[in-house]
C-alpha cells in the first residue's frame, strides 16, 4: 500500500516546489495550469517513493500546529544536519522518541510555515 497523494497546503507554490526540490530531493511529477487564477496542479516525487505531494491552496492565515507529513528515514541525524545546514528552520532536534524507546525523531517547517517530523521507521 501507498498513498498516491499527500496534500500539504501552501501559499506560494513556486516557493514549495523550489523548498521541495532543494532540500528535499524532489522531483517534478506533474506541473500544469489548474485554475483561471493562475493556480497550478502541482504532483512532487520524494526520491525512491511511492508518494507524491500535492500542493492545495491554504485558506488560513496559519499553518497547522500537527505535522503535515512524517518522513521515515534511516537516519534524521544525517537528514537534519543538511537540512539545518542548508538555512531550514528546525522546530526539534533529532532525540528519543518519548513514545517508544529507540526510535528516533526531529522536526522542520518547510517554506510554508508546514511542521514536517523525520524519524526512524
Amino acid at each position: 500500500m501507498h498513498i498516491k497523494f499527500a496534500p500539504l497546503p501552501v501559499w506560494d507554490q513556486d516557493r514549495a516546489k523550489d523548498f521541495y526540490i532543494r532540500h528535499l530531493g524532489c522531483e517534478v511529477a506533474v506541473d500544469k495550469p489548474y485554475k483561471e487564477d493562475g493556480w497550478r496542479w502541482i504532483e512532487l516525487r520524494l526520491p525512491n517513493a511511492e508518494t507524491t505531494l500535492l500542493f492545495e491552496r491554504r485558506e488560513s492565515d496559519s499553518p497547522s500546529a500537527a505535522p503535515a507529513l512524517v518522513l521515515v528515514d534511516p537516519d534524521p541525524d544525517a537528514t537534519m544536519a543538511s537540512l539545518k545546514a542548508s538555512g531550514v528552520a528546525i522546530i526539534t532536534e533529532p532525540k528519543e522518541a518519548p513514545w517508544e524507546p529507540g526510535r528516533r525523531f526531529a522536526e522542520f517547517r518547510d517554506s510554508e510555515g508546514n511542521r514536517m517530523v523525520v524519524a526512524t521507521s
